[in-house]
């Protein structure tokens, strides 16, 4: 959330695009972290499929709307006045 936010303050479209890439990273990197505590036991295999299937949900709903953002003209408000 905090790496969606510090792009979107940017106000440069392909800058949220890239935050929103990270995002979609960190919930890869945490996908990793929930398979190693199901290993260590820490979790247990309900609880395990809930969060993955949590995680990937986000992970296409951020996929969806980096897709949407790429094919959008808005280029905000950092190149508002620039000529392209």
């Amino acid at each position: 959330m905090d790496n969606i936010a510090e792009g979107f303050e940017r106000n440069s479209r392909l800058e949220f695009v890239n935050s929103l890439g990270v995002s979609k990273g960190e919930c890869g990197e945490l996908k990793s972290q929930l398979y190693r505590s199901l290993d260590d036991r820490y979790i247990d295999d309900t609880e395990f499929q809930e969060l993955y299937t949590e995680t990937e949900t986000e992970i296409k709903k951020i996929a969806s709307f980096m897709i949407y953002l790429n094919k959008s003209n808005v280029r905000g408000l950092k190149f508002k006045n620039r000529e392209l």
